[in-house]
């Protein structure tokens, strides 16, 4: 992982068309961050073992059926004294100090899985893998088709090749039905933007309200929010 640059950087908003025209700022406080491997990690092994359900289970010698009876009487016959051939030593016995169900949760911060995330999205941002498009479709029915070869316009490989998240409002019917069965795509609603699905994915893809919502919810809305600039007017 590289560091990114510490000004704001601008990416060309794909049409659905498939042509790039005019551009959008993606603020440094967010997309310019510096990336922490670290504390990435540490989010995301939490945010794994939240996952967990901690169903996990064993029978202890009490809880396995069976084995009331004494095999054999306490002395005379030269082996070692048993009480139940359920004990721990015997085939079929039970287990010592096995799992039990428990939660595997740890305690995680905000502001350290919000560090986390701008440090991930950082990384994207500086190899040129952030993209933003202005919809995936020109009419208001879902096309699968016609999203699907926005999608490769803006990141220049099919999902399939390069796993793709893409963020998008969930009140964006019509991109949701669009890609919601694409292989390679995972779709996130802004509020569900998280580090690890940003990492396991090679292309991170936002519509512009999505963007908006994001840059709002993570609070650089009041200081830089996303704009559209002319090309003439981009930074080089």
């Amino acid at each position: 992982m590289s560091d990114p640059s510490e000004r704001s950087a601008t990416v060309s908003v794909v049409s659905p068309s498939g042509t790039a025209g005019a551009t959008v700022g993606l603020p440094a406080e967010i997309f310019g961050a510096k990336v922490n491997v670290p504390l990435i990690h540490q989010v995301v092994v939490a945010q794994q073992a939240a996952a967990r359900q901690g169903t996990h289970a064993v029978k202890n010698r009490g809880a396995v059926r069976g084995g009331g009876k004494k095999p054999y009487r306490q002395k005379g016959t030269g082996r070692a004294r048993q009480g139940s051939i359920r004990a721990p030593q015997f085939t079929g016995g039970g287990v010592v100090h096995g799992p039990v169900p428990r939660s595997h949760e740890q305690r995680t911060p905000k502001k350290m899985k919000a560090a986390a995330l701008r440090g991930a999205l950082s990384d994207r941002a500086a190899h040129g893998r952030v993209h933003v498009v202005s919809g995936f479709t020109d009419g208001d029915q879902p096309r699968t088709s016609e999203a699907l070869a926005v999608l490769v316009s803006a990141t220049g490989v099919p999902p399939s090749a390069a796993p793709v998240l893409v963020v998008a409002d969930a009140a964006d019917v019509v991109t949701w039905k669009s890609l919601r069965n694409v292989p390679g795509v995972h779709l996130l609603d802004p509020g569900q933007l998280n580090t690890y699905d940003v990492l396991v994915s090679d292309h991170v893809v936002f519509t512009e309200p999505a963007l908006a919502t994001f840059v709002a919810r993570a609070g650089a809305g009041s200081r830089q929010t996303p704009t559209h600039l002319q090309p003439e007017d981009a930074a080089p």
